[in-house]
């Protein structure tokens, strides 16, 4: 399907309706798309970006039905397969094309696809490629999300293509972003499980972005934002320091002694005012529980002791966040055993990289007693007085 954003510029990606896993790790329950564009100025054509190669067949109809009969320059934003992984076909298709990227990026392609060194032109900050009518000038943006990152601006049309930054794994048939509630669903799972640990970069990089006049953002996936400041303004509240007055409990629970402990925790904590959000770890979906990551300022680990160690699905929690590296100040771990473990120590051993302070972990024998319980009593109000002194409640 090809898609018009205005005067010589098209999508000529492809829409992947059925894909529901990413990288094999990420969930993607409403598809995704591979956008590649086309800029045609009046003396010379650039693609930008192509499609996973399976979907090669897409774009190659996609350019035939535009009527591209010659391309001059394919841009690569990014080294990723999704984006990069059909570029041998099309210098295939179109032999006198020159390969234009940034050097890290050559450096990624020459490894992950095999193109020769001679069929690259590297670019550096700041360089432009002429295309008679339209000029379009790349942009370093390393690190959302691999170091090589970069976007491409069309000057004339101040159209901003910015590959996975500002991105939504999406599959739709409409051009530009609607339905925002939706769409700023998917971007917001696509940030806290693709940029998330990424943050402070992607604040140099919307400040750099910021210099120039943008009119749309056409990402790699999902729809182009006609209204680029809607979701330049989620990143921004996405990536402040501060959080939420929030607490989520990520829990496992074998024999329910775990999930009385879970309950009763959150009850206490709704009590005090503060927000709860409850996933459990084996059933969840794991781009929800990233999501919740993204604002939450306290995480509780919650599991029952088992070979003297934490639940395997805890462990992954624990091994998630620490990877996401989400903004939270608190992190507690509170569960329940049977005749004791080191439970908690390798919770906190796979949390290593959060720059949250460490609470005093809870955990009781057995089905929770009554005394039990105002050790849970005491964790509520030790993480109300946290969030107190840091603002979060007045």
């Amino acid at each position: 399907m090809i898609k018009k954003l205005t005067d010589g510029v098209y999508n000529v990606g492809a829409i992947d309706w059925d894909r529901t896993l990413f990288d094999e790790i990420v969930p993607t329950p409403q598809g995704t798309s591979y956008n590649a564009y086309i800029v045609q100025g009046n003396e010379k054509t650039a693609l930008i970006d192509t499609v996973e190669p399976y979907k090669f067949e897409e774009l190659k109809k996609n350019l035939e039905d535009l009527g591209i009969e010659k391309i001059d320059y394919v841009i690569s934003n990014h080294a990723e397969q999704d984006h990069s992984g059909s570029i041998p076909m099309i210098l295939d298709m179109y032999p006198e094309a020159k390969l234009i990227t940034n050097e890290k990026c050559k450096n990624f392609e020459m490894d992950l696809l095999h193109i020769p060194e001679e069929r690259f032109t590297i670019i550096e900050e700041g360089d432009t490629v002429d295309l008679g009518d339209k000029t379009l000038e790349f942009i370093l943006t390393p690190w959302v999300h691999w170091p090589e990152t970069m976007s491409t601006y069309l000057r004339e049309d101040k159209i901003l293509f910015s590959c996975d930054f500002f991105g939504s794994h999406v599959a739709t048939s409409y051009t530009f972003a609607k339905y925002y509630d939706k769409v700023y669903h998917e971007a917001k799972r696509y940030y806290a499980e693709i940029m998330m640990p990424f943050r402070t970069f992607i604040e140099k990089n919307i400040k750099k972005i910021r210099q120039k006049e943008i009119k749309m953002i056409a990402p790699s996936h999902g729809p182009v934002f006609d209204d680029p400041e809607y979701i330049i303004k989620a990143y921004e509240e996405w990536i402040d320091p501060t959080p939420q007055n929030m607490v989520l409990i990520a829990f496992v629970s074998m024999h329910e002694s775990t999930r009385k402990m879970v309950e009763h925790l959150a009850d206490k904590l709704e009590v005090k005012g503060i927000d709860v959000k409850i996933r459990n770890l084996t059933t969840c979906d794991v781009g929800e529980l990233a999501m919740d990551l993204v604002d939450v300022a306290t995480i509780i680990m919650a599991t029952p002791i088992v070979l003297a160690g934490a639940h395997p699905a805890a462990v992954y929690g624990a091994y998630l966040a620490n990877a996401l590296r989400p903004k939270a100040k608190f992190i507690g771990v509170i569960g329940s055993y049977g005749w004791g473990g080191r439970a908690a120590d390798i919770i906190k051993s796979n949390l290593a990289n959060l720059k949250a302070e460490l609470l005093e972990p809870v955990f009781i024998k057995g089905l929770p007693k009554e005394e039990d319980c105002k050790k849970l009593d005491e964790l509520a109000e030790l993480i109300y007085q946290k969030h107190k002194s840091i603002g979060l409640i007045k």
